[in-house]
């Protein structure tokens, strides 16, 4: 396989060529400019694999992302903070390349851990400092053929655009709060939240792992509101009496409000 700097001065061309005809997206948050990155795929055509995973969105066809799913390297993942970003991934430079270059877009639902027990040019794809997406294989099929293995790929950040409220799914109890949030448009991701109860002020909540953020508050009994804010575009929306003051651990609540 060649590396990146044996395609430069295509690389280079395709950058500015697609840049130039980036599409407008009606969302406040802009697509960003063309980089440079390597694709692989994990799990089967079913995506079985894929669910679960690092951001805690569990079920990802319940949770409304489907197959169209991208695992991160540790560089992009951002200890969690880039959970539910959104992404175009088109590939480029290589004849397992489908015609006509299309691209996926997908959402970021995993990491892509390290491998230090392989060199990061074989095998070891997704170790610092490398940008490297693992894809769902069905998403992986929509950019080339899945025999490759790997391939290079141009990529962008987009805006995520979804459909209804930011849903909240509840674990814990009326004294530890801990909440998975899904759903964001926008930028997609989360970078701090507050929640309030009918009898609180605003109480923050601490990050725990991936997409969820915890509260440790007294909060039995009360009606809850949310306050999120985006980590990458810093804007905020304040989702009121999401959940109803006889709220249950196990469920899932949807806001009226979504970003962008």
């Amino acid at each position: 396989m060649a590396s990146s700097s044996s395609f430069s001065s295509s690389w280079a061309l395709a950058l500015l060529l697609l840049t130039m005809a980036m599409v407008r997206v009606d969302a406040r948050m802009s697509p960003s400019g063309w980089s440079l990155a390597h694709a692989t795929f994990y799990g089967d055509e079913s995506a079985s694999d894929t669910m679960g995973g690092a951001c805690g969105y569990g079920n990802l066809f319940n949770s409304g992302y489907g197959t169209n799913t991208v695992a991160l390297s540790t560089t992009l993942f951002s200890n969690g903070y880039a959970c539910g970003s959104c992404y175009q991934i088109r590939c480029f430079g290589s004849p397992h390349c489908y015609r006509g270059y299309p691209f996926a877009t997908v959402t970021a639902t995993n990491l892509c851990p390290p491998n230090w027990s392989e060199d990061s040019n074989n095998g070891g794809w997704c170790n610092p400092p490398r940008t490297h997406f693992d894809m769902s294989k069905p998403a992986f099929m929509k950019i080339a053929d899945w025999k490759a293995g790997i391939v290079p790929v141009m990529y962008r950040r987009v805006p995520c655009i979804k459909n209804g409220g930011v849903r909240f799914s509840f674990q814990g109890n009326g004294y530890w709060l801990l909440v998975y949030v899904t759903n964001v448009g926008g930028g997609g991701d989360i970078g701090s939240m507050w929640v309030k109860g009918s009898k609180t002020g605003w109480i923050s909540m601490s990050h725990n792992w991936g997409a969820t953020y915890q509260a440790f508050a007294t909060l039995g009994g009360q009606s809850l509101s949310f306050k999120i804010t985006s980590y990458t575009t810093r804007e905020t929306i304040i989702s009121w009496d999401v959940a109803p003051s006889n709220w249950n651990a196990g469920l899932t609540y949807q806001a009226s409000t979504n970003f962008a």
